[in-house]
């Protein structure tokens, strides 16, 4: 007689984990900004990390275990206890790589074709990792899942401007039908207006004056510089301002990509100067020893601008600190970063006007409550009619998505 002995089924942690939640868990440590170096020598922070930092994070995301039930938790531990843990977390390293949410790049090594079997393990302490575009692009979508969540119903895939035209939503009264306009007929009062020429009477005869059509709000495409200050008080006085700015950006490109397609978004990163950044690095990026040079960011995200193709355009500027830094004509840059240096505002305000010549609209997020801070940038809202939003850290991403949809416009202070 034939038996089937039947066991119980232990599941492959390695291969079942859904990567989803892992790299969910991992978010924090992805896209740190520095903060957990703010007290060292930030001229020495490495560039990129290393997998033996990666495989820390993870045992520290799975001894967490926010994401597991309670026999996968206890299962966890068992294998801590019997020192199974460390090949655990190999397998799903080599599965991030295998799936694409991580590119590994071996280390330099002039002694790498040596044949001494113990070189390899010094090597692969020293390898570096990369988070891929499938991560951002996934990390970007959770953002702003979470963010909508708070925000009930949006709006999605337009921009609401205040002109009138023709289309199949309506949106405000009719009007009498002109040549070119989207022939969606307000059929009521077309009717109504050849009722009121002849009188009540069969056959009707409709006559080309008595076409009313309907009115909708003119939709439009949007160029956007986002702004990020990466100066060094954007992760001091025991807060991490960058990290979530960070995470805004990626959220809103992912808004942008999937809901605006006809929009842009530009990265600019201002500092002691100002750089273009691709979005696609913004995952790599950390704050540094810099002052804040609020002008030189204006001047490069006008450049960006003025390629831009569009109805409309906007600077989105995220800052913590008032300017403090000015380039010189001659390239030498001016730090002065003690109370409002009257230079540096002069020079950065008429930055401003040249925005509002060019018809760029500038909302400032503030993650700071500076009274000489407030007022500063109280006169750049003042002068290109923008708005300011004063927020936290907390806050930044539902008033700044809110604003991106909303376009409302009451100041919240």
């Amino acid at each position: 007689m034939k038996f089937v002995r039947y066991g119980k089924y232990i599941p492959d942690l390695a291969a079942e984990m859904s990567m989803e939640d892992l790299l969910q868990a991992l978010s924090d440590y992805l896209l740190q900004s520095g903060y957990q170096q703010q007290f060292m020598d930030l001229y020495e922070l490495p560039d990129e990390q290393t997998l033996e930092e990666l495989k820390d994070a993870i045992e520290q995301a799975l001894m967490r275990g926010e994401q597991f039930d309670e026999e996968l938790r206890e299962q966890l531990e068992q294998m801590e206890m019997n020192g199974e843990l460390d090949e655990l977390i190999e397998q799903l390293v080599e599965r991030m790589q295998q799936q694409d949410y991580i590119s590994v790049t071996p280390p330099h090594d002039p002694a790498k074709q040596s044949s001494v079997g113990g070189q390899i393990g010094s090597n692969q302490a020293q390898a570096k990792f990369e988070i891929t575009d499938k991560s951002l692009d996934f990390l970007g979508f959770k953002t702003l899942r979470d963010l909508l969540g708070s925000l009930g119903k949006a709006n999605f895939g337009r921009h609401d401007t205040r002109d009138q035209a023709t289309g199949v939503e309506a949106g405000g009264a009719s009007r009498p039908y002109e040549f070119g306009d989207t022939l969606n007929l307000d059929i009521t009062a077309t009717l109504s207006h050849a009722i009121r020429r002849e009188g009540l009477g069969l056959p009707l005869n409709l006559e080309y004056s008595d076409l009313q059509v309907h009115q909708c709000e003119y939709q439009s495409s949007c160029a956007t510089v986002l702004m990020l200050d990466c100066s060094h008080s954007m992760i001091l006085y025991g807060e991490d301002r960058f990290t979530p700015a960070k995470k805004v950006a990626l959220a809103l490109t992912h808004l942008i990509r999937t809901q605006y397609p006809g929009d842009s978004l530009s990265l600019v990163l201002f500092h002691d100067s100002a750089e273009e950044m691709p979005v696609s690095q913004l995952a790599r990026v950390k704050v540094g020893p810099y002052y804040t040079n609020t002008r030189e960011g204006l001047r490069l995200a006008q450049r960006i601008l003025q390629g831009q193709n569009k109805d409309m355009k906007q600077i989105i500027m995220i800052t913590d600190g008032k300017p403090s830094a000015l380039t010189l004509e001659d390239g030498r840059i001016y730090k002065n970063a003690f109370g409002l240096d009257p230079l540096v505002v002069s020079e950065t305000l008429q930055e401003v006007s040249k925005c509002k010549r060019a018809g760029i609209l500038i909302n400032t997020f503030m993650l700071a409550s500076d009274l000489g801070l407030i007022q500063f940038v109280q006169k750049v809202t003042e002068m290109c009619r923008g708005k300011a939003y004063f927020t936290t850290p907390y806050t930044l991403g539902q008033y700044l998505l809110m604003d991106y949809l909303g376009r409302k416009t009451k100041t919240i202070h």
